[in-house]
């Protein structure tokens, strides 16, 4: 069975482009984003990888630690990089874990239904899926995306939904589209005489629909 929301992450000993790392060392007492692509030299990710190096000082300002995850090995990471900074126009920082066999894509439940792993195998073959994982400080997931080979991700609503997680820490919850420095939700659970005293002034859009002012 793969990961859930709410399950600790495997604690992996994986080899990188920056050395071998403990994923539960790495994570430390920070937020992480984990995401996997395919393989290297490949012209959706590539554009992808480079869209998060460009989002350095973005990850920074979150306490966020990025992580890529390929079944290409150390050697051919190092040089795809390369690529990934000519078109991101960014230095791409982050390490890419060299997942050639497979171990932490299986263990994050990565691959899709019909993937295979013959000798000298091609993207196609074990189709890793383009999965993001972000992680809290305490090491669960909080949240889960999957797309297909042929469909890039939108890093705007992977950073946008972090910046949701982290608010839901302060003990609200978030609207659709929202975005920082919008109202948000008071749970369910949280009485209006409650949340006025936690938050300030309430609004009562519909008797389970409150908003307030976002806290700092």
């Amino acid at each position: 069975m793969g990961l859930r929301i709410n399950d600790t992450i495997p604690d992996l000993t994986v080899t990188t482009d920056h050395g071998k790392i403990s994923l539960h060392d790495w994570v430390g007492d920070s937020w992480a984003v984990i995401f996997s692509h395919p393989k290297d030299f490949t012209p959706v990710c590539t554009t992808e990888f480079g869209a998060v190096a460009q989002l350095a000082d973005e990850w920074a300002k979150r306490n966020t630690k990025v992580l890529g995850v390929s079944v290409d090995g150390v050697e051919d990471h190092v040089k795809w990089k390369k690529d990934i900074e000519a078109v991101g126009g960014a230095e791409a920082t982050f390490a890419i874990v060299a997942d050639d066999g497979l171990e932490m894509a299986k263990a994050f439940d990565m691959l899709p239904a019909e993937y295979v792993l013959p000798d000298g195998r091609t993207p196609a073959d074990s189709a890793t899926v383009r999965s993001v994982f972000i992680i809290g400080p305490d090491k669960q997931v909080k949240l889960m995306m999957t797309y297909p080979m042929t469909v890039g991700r939108n890093f705007a609503e992977i950073l946008r939904a972090l910046d949701g997680l982290q608010m839901s820490t302060k003990g609200v919850a978030t609207p659709a589209n929202w975005e920082i420095g919008q109202d948000v939700i008071v749970p369910a659970t949280v009485s209006t005489e409650d949340a006025e005293a936690k938050f300030g002034k309430v609004n009562v859009v519909l008797p389970y629909l409150r908003t307030v002012k976002a806290p700092n």
